[in-house]
């Protein structure tokens, strides 16, 4: 259980969180395991402890919409036990990972007891706003090549850490073909782009899962 070292239960005291803790359990999700899927009932916070997940949508057309990557800290579904809603997209996996999920009743407790967790939930909200912006933009491009680099630039945020030299080194755990549903195109279009930058020096591809960034303000300039 690790509901009291994530920033939105974080001010929690002891008496808190031993009330709650009823409410809560913990489960370890192996890669590419279903966590919750679309159309399931939200009655349940999911708060990642460790690993990482990715939220999607399945799309008319049968393809798959990656939304969000949530990493350590990050938690789902707040605003849909808020309406008591249902969940419009999924969750899965994409490495082994450990969930702490917290019934809607122990939910409500910590709402009405903590007033500032409502803020909290509301910034996160705008995070992913801003996200959901840079996903709607960078899909309504009609130029694969911005699409690459600029899931490139979000994927820093989820994947990257700098390098002695001063780029930026990601250590994927997705794969090509997520990569071209994050971006919105097919995945032999990704491989191609991915490969194009490499042979122009702006990245360097090292097998399937690192992408090392040389400088990514020049990749920022070129879309």
């Amino acid at each position: 259980m690790c509901i009291n070292n994530i920033p939105l239960l974080a001010n929690l005291n002891d008496e808190e969180v031993e009330k709650i803790s009823e409410g809560v359990s913990s489960r370890v999700y192996k890669k590419g395991e279903v966590i919750f899927s679309q159309g399931e009932k939200a009655n349940k916070l999911y708060i990642v402890c460790s690993g990482r997940i990715k939220i999607f949508k399945n799309m008319l057309e049968g393809k798959e919409q990656i939304l969000y990557i949530l990493a350590e800290g990050d938690f789902i579904g707040a605003f849909n036990l808020l309406k008591a809603d249902e969940f419009d997209f999924s969750a899965v996996a994409l490495e082994n990972t450990q969930i702490s999920m917290l019934e809607k009743s122990a939910f409500d407790k910590v709402m009405i007891s903590n007033p500032e967790i409502t803020l909290k939930i509301f910034e996160k909200a705008y995070e992913r706003i801003i996200k959901a912006e840079s996903l709607v933009e960078r899909l309504s491009s009609s130029n694969p090549d911005a699409k690459v680099i600029g899931l490139l630039i979000d994927l820093c945020e989820d994947f990257g850490s700098a390098t002695e030299e001063g780029g930026i080194m990601l250590n994927l755990t997705i794969s090509r073909e997520e990569m071209g549903s994050y971006a919105g195109i097919a995945r032999e279009t990704m491989s191609r782009k991915l490969q194009m930058l490499d042979e122009t020096g702006l990245i360097k591809l090292l097998g399937t899962k690192k992408i090392l960034i040389y400088d990514i303000n020049k990749l920022k300039s070129l879309i």
